[in-house]
């Protein structure tokens, strides 16, 4: 699979979640200790709204704040699946992959920048299954092409304070939960 690909994968795993969300649900509290159901899922919303103008070739700069703030308003469930919808669609144009994408550190390929975004959607998936009680087993195949791309990654995100520290996976530890200590996950 390609990023796009596995971005559309793990927007459905993490959709799945969503659409899981009781109306009392929102306040629960997730794995990641500052935010709650809300707060997570208005940060992969936020972090689709910004998919379409940078795959665009807009710049940080250029889209400014049109995006701070609370971005689900009365209809979170709704609010996701058009920031999702919109995402995937501005990744899997033609050519999308080979564009360079204006990102706050730096020119990147849009494929490292779709991987970027197919982590995320993953992990925090995962996070908000954890949060609302529902299945947390994430698509093996989605797993392993996370895992893949991460170890090269790990030490940078790490040192960059995007991740926790690497949480302890036992030996005999399965591929997701390999991948979620990557993550700095404690199962």
């Amino acid at each position: 699979m390609n990023a796009a690909e596995l971005l559309a994968g793990a927007a459905e795993e993490f959709d799945r979640r969503v659409q899981f969300v009781q109306d009392d649900g929102w306040s629960r509290l997730t794995p990641c200790s500052e935010w709650d159901v809300r707060a997570l899922v208005n940060h992969i919303v936020n972090e689709d709204l910004w998919v379409p103008p940078l795959m665009g070739g807009s710049t940080i700069e250029e889209v400014g704040d049109r995006f701070d703030g609370d971005c689900l308003g009365d209809d979170p469930k709704g609010a996701w699946k058009s920031a999702k919808d919109d995402a995937v669609a501005a990744t899997s144009e033609e050519g999308a992959l080979e564009r360079t994408v204006h990102l706050s550190f730096g020119d990147t390929p849009g494929s490292e920048y779709v991987m970027q975004l197919f982590a995320d959607h993953l992990i925090h998936g995962w996070d908000l299954a954890r949060a609302i009680g529902a299945d947390e087993r994430l698509d093996p195949e989605l797993v392993s092409s996370c895992k893949e791309w991460f170890s090269n990654m790990e030490d940078a995100y790490r040192g960059a304070g995007a991740i926790a520290e690497r949480a302890d996976a036992s030996d005999g530890a399965d591929e997701q939960k390999q991948l979620l200590a990557m993550f700095g996950r404690r199962q």
